[in-house]
């Protein structure tokens, strides 16, 4: 099953995106917070993110999900730390975060793949409000 990563500049907002996005999931799936830095400010860290991706990988792929342009950033350099086979594995969605979070954990619980997640949340963009 493919495991999500969120990566937000603050632990607490990440923690509560997936656990409002874990209300839609139909089954077990691995999101990994990944927010903040390991000492508790606000921030991104890449040794993190890293960590989070090795977590929640199950051999079907990764998808990060990321708020602000600094959390690509470090998410790209997680990525270039990995081991090839991982590396391959693992994309960032151009999506926002909580429609995108809320969409991913709906087609990963199902069982959809990489591109098929990472499709669903970055089409969260187009979502209406009213």
């Amino acid at each position: 099953m493919v495991g999500i990563v969120v990566v937000s500049h603050s632990k607490n907002l990440a923690q509560e995106i997936i656990n409002f996005s874990m209300e839609m999931a139909q089954s077990d799936i691995k999101v990994i917070n990944a927010g903040g830095t390991d000492d508790g400010r606000f921030g991104t860290d890449a040794t993190k993110i890293m960590d989070a991706i090795q977590q929640s990988d199950d051999k079907d792929g990764v998808l990060i999900l990321v708020d602000l342009g600094s959390a690509i950033m470090s998410a790209e350099m997680a990525i270039d730390f990995l081991d090839e086979d991982l590396k391959k594995r693992v994309l960032i969605a151009d999506a926002p975060i909580v429609e995108g979070c809320i969409s991913a954990v709906s087609q990963a619980s199902i069982g959809a793949s990489l591109e098929e997640v990472k499709n669903a949340a970055e089409q969260a963009r187009n979502y209406s409000k009213k």
